[in-house]
């Protein structure tokens, strides 16, 4: 188990983690686009399974749900089928994709590449008030871990992927790697979620201070790390 406070705290004056901001989104998203946020929302049912894999429901169901226009929700919509969270039936509705245990392994294989060039590359950027989105990620993620809350975990890591694509500066990698961590994340909530906190926590910790260190190597090095825990994680599962 994580030991609370003494795995996450960082001096502040190393560049580290103790003296964060107490917001939990970006501050970008007081401002986002209604698809945007349709998006956003859409994405989270089907990663915490509120829409449930394989299941299916239509446009209208969707709208009615989220409380937002029709072209908002359509765009959302198009965009999670280009990502493969989504399948398209013309006259008969929606169908969310499937989990599939052995599918897992090869989003992490896939990912693997993409997540260490981004933790180099934000390693590398890193300032300003990017800074305190890092820190405000692992300080979230402290607290998921304290409140077993895995669905707060989830909103963390959000935050500290949207931070590592926005810091790294390099928009091909963060769109290639942002459909990958939102399958990810789904099988991770499915099959690891709340028994698996304290062990993601603390890996995640660790990329986040080799970023603020500015310490390329060790940050790619820490991404590599969060890929194998992941890989091992999805290799039990696809056993059978």
């Amino acid at each position: 188990m994580l030991s609370t406070r003494c795995a996450l705290t960082y001096h502040p004056d190393a560049g580290g983690l103790a003296e964060a901001t107490p917001a939990s989104e970006p501050k970008a998203r007081s401002f986002e686009p209604v698809a945007a946020k349709a998006y956003r929302m859409l994405e989270k049912m089907i990663v915490t399974l509120q829409l449930p894999p394989g299941a299916t429901t239509t446009e209208g169901a969707l709208i009615e749900s989220l409380g937002l226009g029709r072209t908002p929700v359509r765009e959302a919509i198009q965009r999670l089928a280009w990502e493969g969270l989504v399948e398209v039936r013309p006259r008969s509705g929606l169908a969310i994709a499937p989990l599939t245990r052995g599918d897992w392994v090869k989003v992490i294989d896939a990912r693997l590449g993409v997540e260490v060039l981004l933790a180099r590359s934000a390693a590398r950027y890193a300032a300003g008030p990017m800074v305190a989105q890092f820190r405000n990620a692992a300080l979230h993620m402290e607290k998921a871990v304290l409140s077993a809350d895995a669905m707060a975990f989830l909103d963390a890591d959000k935050l500290l992927d949207e931070a590592l694509a926005e810091t790294a500066d390099n928009p091909y990698a963060a769109r290639l790697a942002a459909p990958l961590q939102t399958h990810s994340r789904r099988f991770w909530f499915r099959y690891r979620g709340e028994s698996d906190l304290a062990r993601a926590a603390e890996q995640h910790v660790r990329l986040i201070r080799a970023i603020l260190d500015r310490d390329e190597d060790g940050a790619g090095r820490e991404a590599e790390a969060l890929m194998r825990l992941l890989r091992r994680d999805a290799e039990s599962i696809a056993r059978p």
